[in-house]
């Protein structure tokens, strides 16, 4: 009986997934910053969720989660394939997404605020990149729990999988339009085609091949001043250069917002 990332045990079906359950390698920021190639996870950070009684805590990664009836029938997750957020800061091969240019941009170059960027996933033995999309919600589609617009992986390369990173802090944002995206810190994550903002629904269990976990939707949830709530904030988590750590959370100092070290790491071609 293999094991989901709560470590409990879950059943083995047709579907192998010990590909996605390995864990793998993150990149590793140099410069501090995000880049078109790296390897990261996506985590919603811990907070206290006021709104409802029961929540996940913690560090939440967003995480493929296949059908689990059809993974039982199947040697690969069928497309269009589900999402969720799971607690777990192990990096491992379904919550571990390369960050891919929607523009010209080569493997390397620094991501910036308000570029697009595709966020894609290794779909298992074939090496198939599935994207992550959404849509705008219909009677037919929508997501499971809150009925708010789905998000979903893909193979279809489109429009619908485009997103952009923008600087949490609403009265900052337009200062940060066009710098660097720091690793590690806080960010929120908008879907090109529809305006809403990647969130996480800790409040609202999914159960999936892997166990109890919970819903990610786009949605942006604002608070009474108009920013974001915790929902939509997004971290971008890279490796750790140290041995002993499997990415940065794991040293165990919190994530830095130099608004001064954005500053002068924008460089040419910033607005």
């Amino acid at each position: 009986m293999a094991q989901n990332l709560y470590g409990h045990g879950v059943r083995m079906g047709n579907w192998n997934e010990d590909v996605y359950l390995e864990e793998v390698q993150l990149s590793i920021s140099k410069d501090g910053h995000i880049h078109h190639g790296d390897s990261v996870m996506l985590v919603n950070p811990d907070y206290p969720e006021t709104e409802a009684d029961l929540s996940l805590r913690g560090d939440l990664s967003l995480c493929l989660a296949p059908d689990e009836i059809r993974a039982h029938l199947s040697d690969t997750p069928e497309v269009p394939c589900g999402l969720s957020v799971a607690p777990t800061n192990i990096p491992v091969g379904r919550n571990t997404f390369v960050i891919l240019s929607a523009e010209p941009a080569a493997t390397g170059d620094v991501l910036r605020f308000g570029q697009n960027f595709r966020l894609g996933i290794v779909r298992g033995f074939d090496d198939t990149m599935l994207y992550l999309s959404s849509d705008h919600r219909t009677l037919l589609k929508s997501s499971k729990r809150s009925w708010l617009q789905e998000v979903y992986l893909t193979d279809e390369v489109s429009y619908l999988n485009c997103w952009q990173a923008a600087f949490p802090d609403p009265q900052l944002r337009l200062e940060h339009e066009g710098f660097p995206i720091p690793a590690n810190s806080k960010i929120l994550i908008n879907h090109c085609h529809t305006n809403r903002g990647l969130a996480a629904h800790r409040h609202l269990f999914l159960r999936t091949y892997f166990g109890k976990e919970a819903e990610v939707a786009a949605h942006t949830h604002l608070d009474s001043h108009r920013a974001e709530k915790p929902r939509n904030h997004w971290m971008l988590v890279t490796g750790s250069p140290r041995k002993d750590s499997g990415t940065v959370l794991d040293e165990g100092t919190p994530p830095a917002q130099n608004t001064c070290a954005l500053e002068q790491a924008a460089g040419p071609g910033a607005q």
